[in-house]
C-alpha cells in the first residue's frame, strides 16, 4: 500500500508559520499601502513609434534629465514601439514629453497617441476591480456549499482569502507598481488556487465513503497524499510558464507575472495546509456528508 504522508502532523507550525506571513502582509497594506500605477491613479500615456530599434535606456535618461524621473518606459508591441506613462494631472503633459524627446535628436519617431486618464476614471476602476474580486468570492462559497457542504466552501474562502493577502501584501511591502493587470492577476490566482482546493476536497468527500471508519484527520492525509503527485505536477508545469513570461515577458508583464507566481505558491500551500485544516476546526464529520440512513418503523398493530 502507497506510504500515506503525515501533512497534518505539523499543522499547527505551518499555521504559525502563515498567519505571521499574514499579519505581516496585513500589516503592509494598512501602513505602506499600495503603489498604485496610472490605471488606477490617473496619468498620462504617451505611445511613440520608431523608425529603428528603440533604446529603452537612453529614452529614460532623457526623461530624468528633463525632469520627469517617474515616467515609466516600456516597450509596447514591437521593438519599435514604445509606451511612455507618466503621473500628472496636466492634459498637455504628454506633449510636453514629445517634445523633450524630439529636442533630445536621439532617434527620430512619431507620436501615435497620446491619452489623459483623470484620476476619477482610475478610482472607478479600483473600486469596480475590488467589487468584481468580492463576487467571485462570494459566487465560489455558494458553489462549494451546493456542490460539497458548507464547511468546504468557508475552508475554501480562507484558503483563497489567505493567497490574495499574501500575493497584495509582497506588493504592499515592496512598492511594487500595482495596476490593471496585477489585478487581472489576482483573481487568476484565486481561481487557480480553487481548483486545488476542489481536487483534495473531492478526494476527502470521496474517502469518507470508502474509509468511513478512518478519522479526519488521517481522512485528510491519506487524500492529500494521494493528489500531492498531481497537484505538484500542476504547480510546478505553471510555475515553468509563470517564470517565463517574468524573466523573458517584458515589463509590461513583470508585475503580472510576479503576482503569478507568488499566488501560485501560496495556493499550493493553502490547499493542502489552510483549506484542509479549516475543515478540522470546523469539526467535519461523515454525517455531514452522508446522512444517516432513516430506519422504517414497523407496525406492529394488527
Amino acid at each position: 500500500m502507497k506510504r500515506t504522508i503525515n501533512f497534518m502532523g505539523i499543522r499547527v507550525f505551518a499555521v504559525s508559520v502563515t498567519l505571521l506571513i499574514t499579519l505581516l502582509s496585513l500589516g503592509a497594506i494598512a501602513v505602506k499601502g499600495f503603489n498604485f500605477g496610472l490605471d488606477f491613479t490617473g496619468g498620462t500615456l504617451i505611445e511613440l513609434n520608431y523608425e529603428g530599434t528603440a533604446d529603452l535606456n537612453q529614452i529614460r535618461e532623457v526623461l530624468q534629465g528633463s525632469g520627469y524621473a517617474d515616467a515609466v518606459v516600456q516597450s509596447f508591441g514591437s521593438i519599435n514601439d514604445v509606451l511612455v506613462r507618466t503621473p500628472g494631472d496636466d492634459p498637455e503633459l504628454g506633449n510636453q514629453i514629445a517634445r523633450v524627446l524630439q529636442t533630445s535628436g536621439a532617434q527620430e519617431f512619431t507620436v501615435k497617441r497620446v491619452e489623459f486618464v483623470g484620476p476619477a476614471v482610475g478610482e472607478e476602476l479600483r473600486d469596480q476591480g475590488g467589487i468584481g474580486m468580492l463576487v467571485a468570492l462570494a459566487g465560489i462559497l455558494v458553489y462549494l456549499g451546493f456542490r460539497f457542504q458548507w464547511k468546504f466552501g468557508v475552508g475554501a474562502i480562507v484558503g483563497l482569502l489567505h493567497d490574495v493577502i499574501i500575493t497584495l501584501g509582497v506588493f504592499a511591502w515592496f512598492q511594487i507598481q500595482f495596476d490593471l493587470t496585477v489585478l487581472a492577476a489576482v483573481l487568476a490566482v484565486i481561481g487557480y488556487s480553487l481548483n486545488d482546493s476542489i481536487v483534495i476536497y473531492d478526494r476527502i468527500r470521496e474517502n469518507f465513503r470508502l474509509l468511513r471508519n478512518t478519522s479526519l484527520i488521517e481522512n485528510i492525509n491519506i487524500s492529500i497524499t494521494q493528489t500531492l503527485l498531481r497537484t505538484l505536477a500542476t504547480s510546478i508545469s505553471t510555475l515553468m510558464a509563470v517564470v517565463s513570461l517574468l524573466v523573458f515577458g517584458g515589463d509590461n508583464l513583470w508585475g503580472f507575472a510576479l503576482a503569478l507566481m507568488i499566488g501560485i505558491i501560496a495556493g499550493t500551500f493553502s490547499s493542502i495546509y489552510i483549506a484542509s485544516i479549516t475543515l478540522i476546526w470546523l469539526k467535519l464529520t461523515v454525517e455531514d456528508l452522508i446522512p444517516p440512513a432513516v430506519t422504517e418503523e414497523v407496525d406492529e398493530m394488527p
